[in-house]
């Protein structure tokens, strides 16, 4: 078995982090078996080395090694890509044609961007990866196949599970083994020394002085997040390489090539959305609406009462802060709009004369008929609960958060036996 330091020679690997050489042992621990491989990093980290550095220490070195960029296929067209259509499949499949899974019999298929595959051609692949069958488009035979496969994503694929993007089961088949390579910014000791190999490479192709940086570049580009990782690094050094004239850089020059250099400082984000912020647009109207109906119950309630006492002064002065909270917001438009409008009264209902029979006692009343959906009200039910539970079942800052009067809060516990 060669060595770690050998096999990085070999394939060009560059850097002596401690994470990057255990990824690098671990390919060469898994290359002598048939155990599918998950290679996961973020876009521009060199996942490329690994199946070819697992594929070469494998029985399989002597058969076809074929790389499939899923990403840049079309969603239409892959399946007939990995497993071959039969003539006549589909509009233009005039011949037919062997597939990937096909060629690649005994070698191995390195799928890179494996999360981006459809979720009809995530159920082919996990049937290869079973039992090593597969089916051409177009036809009903069962072929089989040998075939190693190695996968790579930059995909967080319990996101992608999680969003029903990525079968869980088709995941867990890929990663039997599972080989992280690391961001460029956690190997900060490398960031230099690739940056040495790139311009020393790129002196040679465009027969050229080398680059070199001096002290303060340095220490600024290891600071750099470099977010493009080593294909970011590489780009920045061969567009130094051509344009500038003076071959040592400073920490001034530099920096002009480096985007967003004022935006790296340190940040803690949150992966998960509060409870409390309504940043889902269905939570927004879901609040609207239970918002909405609050308002509608108290001005039913406010109206009966009016209705049933003839004394309207004392429904206003019993009613006095329901009033205000009812017509704050119009209130306070009208006053904006115009100063000199009058103070917004309640409206005077003349009590009933005594000609009125009951039935037509409330003909100026409009029938409201409430219709409450299954999901409104377990909606309210659920904002109720998030509420109390947020606030440690104290009643006064829940109703506020609502919007509602405790009174009212404390009907809707009742109501819902919560």
């Amino acid at each position: 078995m060669e060595s770690i330091q050998a096999i990085k020679q070999r394939f060009g690997i560059i850097g002596n982090d401690p994470k990057l050489n255990r990824a690098v042992e671990k390919a060469i621990q898994v290359a002598p078996t048939d155990i599918s491989v998950l290679v996961t990093g973020e876009s521009g980290v060199g996942k490329e080395s690994i199946p070819k550095i697992i594929h070469s220490l494998s029985h399989r070195k002597h058969g076809k090694y074929i790389a499939v960029n899923c990403g840049a296929i079309p969603e239409g067209t892959i399946d007939s890509e990995l497993f071959g259509h039969e003539k006549g499949a589909f509009t233009g499949a005039t011949q037919t044609r062997n597939g990937y899974f096909e060629v690649a019999d005994g070698g191995t298929i390195f799928l890179d961007e494996v999360g981006e595959l459809p979720l009809t051609t995530q159920v082919r692949l996990l049937r290869v990866l079973e039992n090593g069958e597969f089916i051409k488009v177009g036809s009903s035979k069962v072929q089989k196949t040998d075939v190693r496969i190695v996968a790579a994503t930059n995909v967080n694929m319990f996101e992608a599970i999680k969003k029903e993007k990525f079968r869980e089961d088709l995941y867990y088949r890929l990663s039997t083994v599972e080989i992280l390579l690391p961001p460029l910014r956690d190997r900060k000791e490398d960031i230099h020394l690739l940056f040495r190999k790139f311009a020393s490479d790129f002196a040679t192709k465009y027969k050229m002085p080398t680059i070199r940086l001096a002290d303060d570049a340095v220490g600024l580009l290891e600071k750099y997040h470099w977010s493009g990782n080593i294909r970011q690094l590489r780009n920045i050094a061969e567009q130094i390489s051509v344009l500038e004239q003076n071959r040592l850089i400073s920490a001034i020059t530099l920096r002009s090539y480096l985007p967003n250099i004022g935006s790296n400082l340190p940040a803690v984000i949150s992966s998960d959305k509060k409870e409390s912020d309504f940043s889902n647009e269905r939570e927004i109207l879901y609040k609207v609406l239970f918002d909405m109906k609050s308002d509608l119950n108290d001005l039913k309630k406010l109206t009966m009462e009016l209705m049933e006492s003839g004394n309207n002064q004392q429904v206003q002065k019993d009613n006095e802060s329901l009033i205000q909270k009812i017509y704050r917001e119009e209130e306070q438009d009208i006053r904006f709009e115009d100063t000199t409008a009058p103070t917004t009264e309640v409206l005077q209902i003349p009590p009933p004369t005594i000609q009125e029979t009951e039935e037509d006692k409330y003909h100026f009343a409009e029938e409201i008929q409430e219709e409450e959906t299954l999901s409104l009200h377990d909606k309210e039910l659920e904002l109720i609960k998030k509420s109390l539970d947020r606030h440690r079942g104290k009643r006064k800052a829940a109703a506020e958060e609502l919007g509602i009067s405790e009174r009212t809060l404390y009907r809707k516990i009742k109501q819902y036996d919560l």
